[in-house]
């Protein structure tokens, strides 16, 4: 059976939802972030594109590039009720979809020509997105996830592209190497190195050349720019909150090392936020007593998974519920009011260099194993006499 796979991006997702509710915005550059000294572009509209804005450039380079540009702090709460209202419409529509940002998924519609042509369906789909929510989209249809992502892109700005069965491999043929999902610019730069800078040329070269190159990435870029990408569409469900908590071996009163492993734990929830693509909105702290006695101290905060804004607010909650004086069997963390976001994109209040940190202690976490790359304060919290995440959910 021929898999029907369709990718669904939101155009200028940010800058969309701002135009929706300020018209005055449409057809103008407009970018979303900071644009101080420090300030990082989140995202940006077609218009600011023409004069070489993108998103992670620093604020006061594209203000350089287009001074015209009117810059707009952002509000992520508003962008994830968006989100919620065009994720509730695909849900009533398809079978079978994945949500992997707060504006991008993937519909699997394998076997449902023989009930209605699948592209005939990806257009009503978008048309209907577009009329009840007012924002541009850009579908691709393919065989698999790859092909149909590529298709996105060139469909861009609020238009669709089919990629027959069996013509993979010559669509993606004359592209540039970096149109490939998960080739970056770093592995852009090797290939050109090698003399590829065309997907013909990966698809022409011996698997194995690649693989010697880049290790089993070499592969997967292989196989991507054959158009081979066997990866399901993951059915999506919300997840709620994340949280960890540790019972204590032995009862507590030491604040220090209290103080300690709720850093350690926010920093581990952060991490995994940040992997699964999430923010949060909310805070919460739980402390039990010896004597079973349970307390919990929330509060909300500005949606981020950025470890150095939610320590401050986890150690503030910890300092109003700890009032006691008592010994302390357990300690938790919650981060809850989740939505789906990309944290390089989304730290509205970071500068370039706080972004570039996060990517690197991530990608050194995700290479080596997490805690690789820590805060000092949670140095020696595993050799304690207990374990500081057997908790993590």
């Amino acid at each position: 059976m021929e898999r029907q796979i369709i990718h669904i991006d939101l155009d200028s997702f940010f800058v969309s939802v701002e135009c929706r509710s300020n018209p005055r915005l449409l057809n103008r550059p407009v970018a979303i972030g900071g644009s101080g000294d420090r300030g990082v572009v989140a995202s940006c509209s077609y218009e600011a594109r023409k004069y070489g804005v993108h998103s992670a450039m620093p604020g006061k380079l594209a203000k350089q590039l287009c001074p015209d540009l009117i810059f707009i702090r952002g509000d992520y709460e508003s962008y994830s009720k968006a989100s919620l209202e065009v994720t509730q419409i695909i849900d009533e529509q398809v079978p079978v979809f994945e949500k992997t940002s707060i504006d991008e998924f993937y519909i699997d519609m394998t076997g449902m020509d023989k009930f209605f042509g699948t592209l005939k369906h990806a257009r009503e789909l978008r048309e209907k997105v577009i009329q009840e929510t007012g924002l541009p989209i850009s579908f691709g249809l393919s065989k698999n996830k790859t092909v149909s992502k590529v298709a996105t892109g060139l469909a861009k700005p609020n238009g669709y592209k089919h990629v027959d069965y069996g013509t993979e491999r010559p669509f993606l043929a004359p592209l540039p190497v970096q149109k490939i999902p998960m080739i970056g610019d770093k592995t852009a730069e090797s290939l050109r190195r090698m003399g590829i800078q065309k997907v013909q040329t990966l698809q022409e070269m011996p698997c194995k050349l690649l693989e010697s190159a880049f290790g089993k990435s070499g592969i997967t870029i292989w196989e991507k720019a054959n158009g081979i990408d066997l990866s399901p569409v993951v059915p999506y469900t919300e997840r709620k909150s994340l949280s960890s908590e540790n019972t204590f071996e032995q009862d507590t009163m030491d604040t220090e090392m209290l103080e300690a492993l709720l850093v350690a734990m926010t920093e581990d929830l952060c991490s995994k936020m940040r992997k699964e693509h999430f923010l949060c909105g909310c805070v919460a702290v739980k402390i039990r007593y010896s004597d079973f006695n349970t307390h919990t101290q929330q509060i909300k905060v500005p949606y981020t998974s950025a470890d150095h804004l939610l320590i401050p607010q986890v150690k503030e909650l910890f300092k109003k519920l700890y009032n006691r004086r008592m010994l302390i069997r357990l300690i938790g963390v919650r981060f809850s009011n989740l939505v789906h976001g990309h944290h390089q994109i989304n730290l509205f209040q970071d500068s370039e260099e706080q972004i570039h940190l996060y990517q690197a202690m991530d990608k050194l976490n995700k290479r080596f194993g997490s805690k690789t790359v820590f805060r000092a304060i949670g140095m020696g919290i595993e050799n304690r006499s207990f374990n500081p995440f057997n908790g993590i959910m």
